[in-house]
This record gives C-alpha cells, structure tokens and sequence, in this order.
C-alpha cells in the first residue's frame, strides 16, 4: 500500500504547531498597540503595555510562592483589575484559575477550596467575613492575598499581610512565561451550582479557551478597540471568557464594581461603551433607573444577553433606549454562550408574533462548536426537526469542558454517545436553530443564577409544619425568573410567607429563597409523585 505523500516527513516541530491558549493574545496586544487603554476602573487607567506587565509581575510573585502546573489559584474579587491580572497570569505560571462565586454561602465555597485543592487564594476586602467563615469549616489552608480597591475602599477585614498591590510591585515585570506544554492542559476550572448534591468542578482547557476568543468577537460583531462594560460576573464561567477575547482586538475593559443604574449609564456616555453582557436583571436595572441617574448617549450599545428571555416589552423597550440585542445561550459546561440566536435580516420584515417568536428561540452553535442538536438521550438519535418533538440539547466540540475534576463517573454520564448532555430539554425547528422548552431538574435562572428546586424543597421539608412541597419558576420581568413556593402544611399548622421566608434565609443564601410563597393543596398523581407542570401554570397567574 502507498504511504500517503502528505504524511511524509511533514511532521509536528515548534516551528509549524504551537498549543492554542488566550495567554498569547495579550501578549500581541501589549506588542502591537501598548499606549491603547486597556482597563478604566474608577479614575485609574491601564495601558495594554502596563496590564501584560503587571500580569507578568503577579505571575512571577505566584511562581515565588512556588505555583505551577497542577496548582489551583483561586480568586474571590469583584470586576476589578486584579480579576483580570488573573486570567493571565494564572495560566502563566501553569496553574489553574478558580473564579468563586462572589453570592456564595461560606460552607460551598468550603467545600469548593478543599475540592479545588486551593493553594493560593486572592480575596477582596469586601468578601471577608464569608471568607473567613468558610476558612474556618475549610481543610485547606491556602496563601492569603489581601486586595484593598484603592479606587472603592472596602470595610471588610483584612485576612492577611500579605497585600495584593504588594505582591504585584515585587514581581519580576520581565518573567519569562511559558505556554502551556499542552493544549489540553487545563486553564480554569469554574463550579456548578450544585443542583444534587455538592457542585461539580468543571474544567476548561487552554485550546476552548482560545476558541471561545474567536467565537465571541464574531458573535458580538466586535471590531479593533471595542468598549466592553462588566455588567456580567467575571466569575460567571471566567466572564463567558471576555477577559481573554477582548485582547484579541484590543478591546477595553471598563470595570463595574457593581451593577447599579447610574453607574452603567455614566460609563456607557462617558466612555462610549460599545459592548456588554448580562442577564435579564441588566435590563431591568437600565430600563427602571430614575431620572437622575439616566445620561443620554447617541450610539449604539451591543447588548448580549442570556439566561431566560426576557419578556417582548422588555426588549422593545431595549431597543427602544438604543441597545441592539442578541440572545446567547450556553452552561457552564460550555464555557458559557456556545448557541447564538443568529438574526435574519429577513426576519424583520415578518409580523409582530413572527419575529417575537423568532427572538425566544436559542439559535445556532456558535462557530467554533462542532455541532449543537436536540436528541432522544435513550436512542441517541436526533429529534425529528419539526418544532415540536422535545429531546435534550446536545453539544460536541472543542468548546465543550474538559470534564468534571475528580468525577469519572459524572464525566461519562455527561459525554454519554460522543455529545455533551446538557440536562436541557427542546426542539429543533426546521432551520436548525433550537429552542428550550423545560429544564430537566427543574433548574431555575435568577438574574443569571441558576437555582435548585430540589435544594430549596429540601430546606422547606425541614419546617416542621410543611406537609408537602414544590418550588417552581415563576416568570419575572425585573430576574427573568423567580422561585415560587408551593406550600401543603399539615393538619391545625399555621403559616405565613413571611414565616417560609424568613426560615429559608436561615438554611439559603437570599438569593435562591422563595419569593413568591402559595398555600394550597399541592396536585399529585395516582401514585404520589407532584405534578409540577400544573404548578408553573398557576405560577404565572
């Protein structure tokens, strides 16, 4: 048989193959435009030059403190600069970034130090007392970094002498950083939100990594130095990896503390912001700001949007305030959005319902996802594509995670069959996009958190005047979704919403409690089992 002529002697070597990782692209920008504005937080201001070298110097301070591959280097910060240092300098040293979930309560984040084996841990001022707390219950006993924001002082307490701006002036600014010896090597590693059991570790790599950079800037038709405002959490899937794609165009990052309406309007005029992501909860935010706290501006803002879709007057009215909308879906297991709802010009042209219709679907894998389709999970076959047949939403492709750290067999269930199974049910239309329908698990999204119904149903069984339960989403135009609890007390027991409340913030962090509380006679089948579909119709009255 003859070999094959394209095989020989045309072999890997440095000089034709190098691992694909986001590390480089900062490292061209500070090359090719370093007087450009990288970072506005407050009054200070970061060149693309002056960010790789304080990235470089925080990753030279880290590999003094002996980080490198295998270690976990995790954060609790605030959209401040020091969250962006780490995305880079990070993966510089070899290790791996753990971004904590700022919302957390201190047992999850404990179990999350000592699952992540957290050696180095940088934590805000403002997130202390948690922190503290969760130390406490921790095994783990991480390098503590103290970061005081110069430009918004925090009260918190300080939980070590060793201070972030000064680790950061004694590194090396000209630490001779390698690539990652491998692609596959993995770059982060972000948790879910524990909807059984404890929550699962999932693991990004280097090449996913990269990739979500290119996909990002095409999907939010970014052009050379867009304006990008963080009303998203960094920590929400490493920013659904903005930190690393906004370099890729020299893009700046204009920091928000908080998300708070004058704020985001002051940095949209006063910065000629371009873009910005978030859930339904932003727009709530922008369209409900006071008179005092609005400033006009006369461009266009990209607004990238996931999570449940928000109401139609909601987005007309979006529009309306001079924000162009795109619909991203995704999970954690995709390194967020990996499904864009890609827009038809065409469509503009079609009734009111038609294009409201068009805008609540999902979409279309993003460019560098292989293949996104709706499939039976039994027979693994793909659903008929007729807009109505529900299956579960299936990824394959190289922004897919890596896996679940320390759990083979969630891994396996997850890539049953070659497809990622997302736990989300739809239907594929006939032009491919899809649509979700339900969530299996009856997860509910809350201003971008997902939330457990099982987890709050199991904290209201605890009350002892709680016969039978159900927690269900109730639509909300202000969170896109809300917990609503549905409450069969026990024969002579009493009750009030405020009572379930107020118990559930005792066992909950407050923002996965119930907003909404029904006493009633919770409907079940012949054989017991609670019939929630029924709940969610009567959630929405």
């Amino acid at each position: 048989m003859t070999a094959n002529p394209y095989e020989q002697n045309l072999d890997r070597n440095p000089a034709n193959h190098q691992p694909l990782t986001p590390v480089t692209f900062l490292e061209r920008a500070a090359m090719v435009y370093p007087d450009q504005t990288a970072i506005i937080h407050g009054n200070a201001r970061y060149t693309y030059a002056e960010f790789y070298t304080r990235a470089r110097r925080l990753a030279s301070a880290l590999a003094g403190k002996y980080v490198g591959k295998g270690d976990t280097v995790s954060v609790m910060l605030a959209n401040t600069p020091p969250m962006l240092e780490a995305h880079y300098a990070v993966p510089m040293t070899g290790a791996v970034l753990h971004s904590i979930n700022t919302r957390l309560d201190a047992p999850i984040i404990a179990f999350q130090l000592d699952h992540a084996e957290t050696k180095v841990l940088i934590v805000d001022r403002e997130f202390s007392a948690v922190m503290k707390d969760a130390l406490a219950q921790a095994k783990v006993k991480p390098l503590i970094i103290d970061y005081q924001d110069p430009e918004f002082p925090q009260d918190g307490e300080q939980l070590s002498y060793t201070e972030y701006e000064a680790l950061v002036a004694g590194g090396d600014p000209e630490f001779a950083w390698k690539m990652p010896d491998d692609e596959w090597d993995a770059i982060s590693l972000n948790y879910t939100s524990g909807t059984t059991g404890n929550p699962k570790g999932v693991v990004y790599h280097h090449r996913g990594a990269g990739l979500m950079c290119y996909s990002n800037t095409i999907a939010t038709g970014m052009d050379r130095f867009p304006v990008y405002l963080w009303t998203l959490p960094m920590f929400h899937c490493n920013g659904w990896c903005f930190p690393w794609s906004l370099s890729t165009v020299a893009g700046t990052h204009v920091c928000l503390r908080w998300v708070r309406a004058k704020a985001m309007y002051d940095a949209i005029a006063d910065h000629k912001v371009t873009h910005l992501s978030g859930a339904p909860i932003v727009m709530s935010v922008l369209l409900n700001a006071k008179p005092e706290e609005r400033r006009e501006f006369h461009h266009t803002v990209a607004f990238n949007h996931a999570a449940a879709p928000p109401p139609q007057s909601v987005l007309n009215a979006m529009a309306a305030a001079g924000f162009k909308l795109t619909h991203l879906y995704g999970l954690t297991e995709t390194y967020g959005p990996a499904v864009i709802n890609e827009w038809n010009p065409a469509w503009d042209d079609l009734p009111p319902e038609a294009i409201a219709d068009k805008r609540i679907r999902q979409g279309v894998r993003y460019v560098t996802l292989e293949d996104l389709t709706v499939m039976d999970p039994q027979t693994m076959t793909q659903v008929p594509a007729d807009g109505e047949s529900l299956g579960e939403v299936m990824f394959r492709g190289n922004n897919v995670m890596k896996g679940y750290l320390k759990n083979p067999k969630a891994t396996d269930d997850a890539f049953a069959g070659g497809w990622f199974h997302s736990g989300d049910l739809g239907v594929l239309h006939p032009d491919g996009y899809i649509q979700l329908k339900d969530r299996s698990k009856d997860i509910i999204i809350s201003g971008g958190e997902n939330i457990s119904s099982i987890e709050v149903e199991d904290v209201l069984y605890k009350h002892p005047a709680v016969a039978y339960c159900a927690v269900v989403a109730k639509p909300d135009e202000k969170w896109g979704e809300t917990p609503c609890a549905f409450i069969e007390l026990k024969p002579g027991e009493n009750l009030t919403a405020e009572d379930v409340m107020t118990f559930c913030r005792q066992h909950l962090a407050h923002y996965k409690c119930p907003r909404h509380v029904i006493f009633s006679e919770v409907p079940k089948t012949s054989t017991g089992k609670i019939q929630k579909f029924k709940l969610r119709e009567m959630a929405k009255d």
